[in-house]
């Protein structure tokens, strides 16, 4: 299993920058893809950005250019570095691991953009 806990949300005004972390249980390059994805109320989870432990990135068209995802092999963890957020940025963030064909996710945390 692969255990993930998350920090870093927070509330923010529109322009400003947030880094998310997620600290993963196991050797990172052991995990097939390590991601984030966020949820608002109403809505499906939708993808935001994922990294293969090949170090291959996917981003979401909304956040092409803004967002940024990297990771510490050193001390296990993936970031999501956000920029110029925008209030509609605003949603639960999880971070994903996709680990032996087998999905997990952490408990989520809160970024609110707003003025």
């Amino acid at each position: 299993q692969v255990q993930l806990v998350e920090s870093g949300g927070g509330l923010v005004q529109p322009g400003g920058s947030l880094r998310l972390s997620c600290a993963a249980s196991r050797d990172i390059f052991s995990i097939n893809r390590l991601g984030w994805f966020r949820q608002t109320p109403g809505k499906e989870r939708e993808l935001v950005a994922t990294i293969t432990n090949g170090g291959g990135t996917n981003y979401a068209d909304s956040v092409k250019g803004r967002f940024t995802i990297f990771r510490d092999i050193a001390r296990n963890t993936v970031y999501l570095q956000m920029n110029s957020l925008k209030p509609e940025d605003t949603a639960v963030y999880y971070c994903y691991a996709m680990w032996r064909s087998s999905d997990y996710w952490g408990q989520g945390t809160q970024v609110t953009v707003s003025s």
